[in-house]
């Protein structure tokens, strides 16, 4: 009897140290993996369903401050989130067999990763404790945000869009454009939106890459900003890829009446790199798309078909050399 025992509990203790070890790894696989794996038993259709729950609540993995959940209102459509690993800010290339847990106890992190990857080394920065106004010396210099090398911390006044989201925004899927980001409250004219995250490329990667996409027909989210000089020449490119890694900006879909959304190039002092953000255009309701626009060259007649419904609609996705 006393050796009965000792198994039942031995088995009880395994069994425990089993759903204990599930709960810890099923977090790191994608989809397809969750639902191979859901099907062997009971135990781990369970935890498998319970990722999935916390996933659709929240695609942000507790990176921003606030959770941006999906929703799928097409009653045939099977998918309740988009897979893609999350990067609040801009990120150096990730290795394709990068994992990142998604949908466990442990999602949300202990503040934010740097939004500056790389700094200008002996830059000099304002002195200002808490600023923000107009006395700015970094505002007075041309620069739009105080960086790396200012004394101000977060709280400055001049960091708008350093510290992740402030408003409340739901991703919701679409039967002819697939999932886009929608605003979750009102959101008033100027307000800071997101920016865009993802791996920053060098021009040659990004090209290699549009042409893997362009093969696999897929829909990538790599967008590729310039800024020209008065004669029309190109002095700055940004690269970023967010079709792997990235944040809630990867949803934002094309308009092209411009959208809802204004494009600037966020530079800060003592940073080298600027970075993409996105504020209101204009006052944007509640349940309101947030769109911007891809760009007005249409280099392929046949290309991805466009569905944003404006009355200047052309029918076709922008398309350019990358």
């Amino acid at each position: 009897m006393e050796g009965k025992n000792c198994r039942k509990t031995s088995d009880r203790h395994s069994h425990e140290a089993f759903l204990r070890c599930a709960a810890v790894l099923l977090p790191y696989l994608n989809p397809t993996e969750i639902a191979s794996i859901s099907s062997t038993c009971k135990p781990l259709y369970a935890i498998s369903k319970l990722v999935t729950s916390r996933r659709t609540s929240d695609a942000s993995r507790g990176f921003e401050n606030l959770p941006i959940p999906f929703l799928n209102p097409i009653a045939d459509d099977s998918q309740p989130y988009s897979y893609f690993l999350y990067s609040p800010t801009q990120t150096l290339r990730i290795e394709p067999d990068f994992r990142q847990p998604w949908g466990s106890d442990y999602d949300t992190r202990e503040g934010r990763p740097d939004p500056f990857l790389f700094r200008v080394e002996g830059a000099s920065g304002c002195e200002c404790a808490r600023c923000g106004g107009d006395c700015c010396p970094c505002l007075v210099s041309g620069e739009l945000e105080c960086g790396p090398s200012c004394n101000c911390d977060s709280g400055c006044g001049n960091r708008v869009t350093q510290g992740g989201l402030t408003i409340n925004l739901k991703i919701v899927k679409d039967e002819r454009k697939g999932w886009g980001l929608y605003a979750a409250e009102f959101i008033p004219n100027g307000k800071f939106v997101c920016e865009y995250a993802g791996e920053l490329l060098s021009t040659k990667e990004a090209r290699q890459r549009q042409q893997a996409y362009d093969e696999l027909s897929s829909t990538p989210a790599l967008l590729v900003v310039k800024e020209h000089l008065p004669s029309g020449n190109t002095c700055m490119r940004i690269n970023i890829d967010a079709t792997r890694i990235g944040n809630v900006a990867r949803f934002i879909n094309h308009s092209c009446d411009g959208g809802n959304l204004d494009t600037v190039i966020m530079r800060s002092s003592g940073a080298l790199l600027p970075r993409i953000c996105f504020f209101a255009f204009r006052d944007i309701q509640e349940n309101e798309e947030l769109t911007f626009s891809y760009g007005d060259i249409r280099l392929k007649p046949n290309g991805q078909p466009c569905f944003c419904g404006s009355s200047s609609c052309a029918g076709i996705l922008p398309s350019e050399h990358t």
